[in-house]
């Protein structure tokens, strides 16, 4: 799960204008922030043991404000200034999920999530970032599908062979395959084959002279292991600190949209908590205490604000996996690997170790990553009728839909061959310069051709939509079926599992989306 912890910023920074400097500042926050919020949610959230971290549903909302249009033509402190308009519309999202859980209006909000909603919602927000992935990928195809092959070899290839009573491959394919490549690369490096005569990989192509360096420049920054001198000079020691990049700049419409999203990144949590909770629990939750998760998860996302990940917090979906494959559900040892995080986030030159991965590597891992992310979504259908008909149609409507309708608002009012100073894998999220919703209103108009060209909300709408009006029964739909509080007081092994600890609960008993 340390990869999409660390993978998250890797993307966003340089996409801000940030320099290897600022990405393991990022980096080092983002780890900080993960072991807090982690503590956090087994102590008082649903309890599982689930960590949180940066979220994928996050990214493409925080892209898009990244490419606004009242962001064109910085040319200082890009990144600072960027990143506190995102602090402040995460803040905002972060305070409405955070109503959203402790209001108890989560609650009722249950009764229209179930697996037919939940699995093509989660499966679009991995389909939404087919066009960063391989195309980064390809600046560097050696490298890159060598990066590929080694975590596909160790995720299934050798994902059966033991070492030490353990599946070493299968669980740590991210880390051993980023390992070999980079040390490929780095003798591909020293040995100079990536090094061109009279050419420097850290002079943009636009300022090369050269025609001959400007065919290889980018070949250059994209392969060679040395081009980020962010190790070098970072210092040993860093403390990451709440509003770090400034005072957060609070935008109604940038917040809108991180509150819409917010909503998504909650059926992504609701899918994760049921799965969960079937491996390690005796029961499923309760719907108070499903509230009570996502209202821990809003707390999580204002803190990720203040502190500046540049992303909205959420429990990880990878969890689902990586305890299905581990067979491991103690709180302990989340919250020992919590503690480990934080710990790693005092030292500076981890978050520059991480920063200096190259890119290609990074989008190559990415692949693997949002494809296990769209995997983990489909497999909520096991919970419904796989045969059914209806489940068929209305997911195959709902991922259609999703890629379909956002290249209509992304495509829109752009004309063929169109020169740009957006890079071709970043162009979908610059859709509130020219989206098709004109309603005289620039604030409304930047909402809606925002929201609607994100997959993932298309996905969910159609979902829930189709999925609450057409017939069918609830053996078919697979209703997510969630502990009664009544019986479940009553249960030894239910309290041990979900009660909040120092017996805080008693103290909340009136409030039901507290849970116990």
């Amino acid at each position: 799960m340390l990869g999409s912890i660390i993978l998250v910023p890797l993307v966003m920074v340089p996409a801000m204008g940030g320099s290897a400097d600022d990405t393991a500042a990022v980096v080092s926050t983002v780890l900080l922030v993960s072991g807090l919020t982690t503590l956090l949610h087994t102590l008082f959230g649903t309890r599982l043991p689930l960590v949180q971290g940066p979220s994928f549903v996050y990214l493409a909302p925080a892209l898009a404000i990244i490419n606004s249009p009242e962001f064109f033509g910085l040319n200082d402190n890009n990144f600072k200034h960027i990143m506190k308009h995102l602090q402040g519309a995460i803040i905002i999202g972060g305070v409405f999920q955070v109503l959203l859980g402790y209001t108890g209006l989560m609650s009722l909000f249950l009764r229209l999530i179930n697996p037919i909603v939940v699995s093509p919602t989660v499966a679009a927000v991995g389909l939404s970032f087919f066009s960063y992935g391989f195309t980064k990928l390809g600046s560097c195809i050696e490298m890159g599908l060598l990066q590929l092959m080694m975590v596909i070899i160790f995720a299934l290839y050798l994902r059966k062979i033991k070492l030490f009573g353990y599946r070493v491959f299968l669980i740590y394919a991210v880390p051993l395959g980023l390992g070999i490549t980079w040390a490929v690369a780095f003798a591909l490096t020293a040995s100079g084959v990536y090094s061109y005569k009279g050419c420097d990989a850290n002079i943009p192509a636009s300022n090369n002279i050269s025609a001959f360096c400007r065919k290889h420049v980018l070949r250059m920054k994209s392969c060679r292991v040395d081009t980020s001198h962010a190790l070098r000079v970072s210092p040993w020691f860093r403390f990451p600190y709440p509003l770090q990049w400034g005072t957060p700049v609070f935008n109604w419409k940038m917040g809108l949209v991180m509150c819409l999203v917010s909503v998504i990144a909650s059926v992504d949590s609701v899918g994760s908590y049921h799965a969960s909770s079937l491996f390690v629990a005796t029961r499923p939750p309760t719907a108070g205490i499903v509230s009570r998760g996502i209202g821990v998860e809003g707390i999580s996302t204002v803190l990720a604000g203040l502190w500046g990940t540049g992303v909205g917090s959420a429990t990880i979906t990878e969890n689902v996996h990586t305890i299905a494959v581990t067979k491991m559900g103690s709180r302990k040892a989340v919250g020992f690997g919590a503690i480990v995080l934080i710990l790693l986030s005092l030292v500076g030159k981890v978050g520059a170790f991480i920063a200096s991965i190259p890119d290609v590597m990074v989008a190559a891992l990415l692949c693997f990553m949002w494809a296990i992310l769209c995997a983990l979504g489909l497999s909520n259908l096991r919970y419904g009728a796989t045969g059914s008909s209806r489940n068929s149609i209305v997911v195959g409507l709902a991922l259609f839909l999703s890629l379909s309708v956002p290249s209509y608002f992304q495509q829109y009012g752009l004309l063929p061959n169109t020169n740009s100073s957006v890079p071709t894998y970043f162009q979908p999220y610059n859709v509130a310069s020219h989206g098709p919703v004109d309603t005289g209103f620039g604030g409304v108009n930047y909402v809606l051709n925002t929201v609607l060209s994100l997959n993932m909300v298309i996905a969910f709408l159609v979902a829930v939509i189709l999925d609450n009006t057409v017939p069918g029964g609830r053996q078919e739909r697979g209703l997510y079926v969630w502990s009664e509080a009544e019986e479940a007081t009553r249960e030894p092994s239910f309290l041990k599992d979900y009660e909040l600890p120092f017996k805080i609960g008693r103290a909340f008993w009136w409030v039901k989306c507290m849970g116990l």
